[in-house]
């Protein structure tokens, strides 16, 4: 539960401009859709998966890291992460465990398997987008426990994508179709709150300091 009294709080430190732009960007945000990258190698792609999670709306990324453990690249993250939930996993199975048990159904992009084209994807179920690594692409158990498959129509030589442009163009189209839709996608009253607090708390600086002022005049 969110202390609406510290949320206040907090808010009143913080100008109306920001508070505003919470408000709307909060709008936006959606748990309909999240998104999952498994062992990327090269960090800085996975950093870029999630500033295009940040830009469209996706409230949170999933990282498998059972095989390259490593940092978010915050240059090229760009402060997405201040804004993104990431939720970080030692193996497949914990994950897609995870998401189902929340109610997504496991959709792995893939080019290789002919299931559905980005444009005939059903956006109304909530779904779990799973992406592989750029060497070796998803793995074998991702692929056999998924729900499906979705894969970006291409005309070229080349049967691919870099994993951040593959992202971007399915996360662009997805919710952009979700956001013309009559889904309910929107965030709940609780989850709005608890962003609100969560980036408030991002926004402030020495807010370890802050919260302890706090508390201590409650006291």
């Amino acid at each position: 539960m969110v202390d609406l009294e510290y949320l206040d709080f907090l808010e009143n430190i913080l100008t109306e401009n920001r508070k505003e732009k919470f408000l709307k960007v909060l709008k936006n945000r959606t748990n309909h859709f999240t998104v999952v990258v498994e062992d990327v190698f090269q960090m800085h792609n996975a950093s870029a998966v999630m500033r295009s999670c940040e830009v469209f709306g996706i409230q949170e990324l999933n990282v498998i890291e059972e095989r390259y453990g490593k940092s978010i690249d915050k240059e090229i993250a760009m402060g997405a992460q201040k804004w993104v939930d990431i939720n970080t996993f030692d193996n497949v199975s914990n994950c897609i465990n995870t998401l189902k048990d929340k109610g997504y159904q496991i959709i792995a992009t893939t080019p290789h398997e002919n299931d559905c084209l980005l444009e005939d994807f059903d956006i109304s179920k909530p779904s779990a987008l799973f992406f592989g690594t750029e060497r070796d692409g998803l793995s074998d158990e991702i692929l056999k426990q998924a729900d499906g498959f979705l894969k970006i129509p291409m005309v070229g030589f080349t049967e691919s994508l870099n994993i951040s442009v593959s992202a971007a163009i399915i996360l662009q189209n997805l919710t952009q179709r979700m956001r013309q839709s009559d889904v309910n996608w929107h965030l709940s009253e609780v989850e709005v709150l608890e962003k609100r607090l969560s980036w408030a708390k991002s926004s402030i600086k020495d807010i370890k300091r802050i919260e302890k002022r706090y508390y201590n005049l409650e006291a």
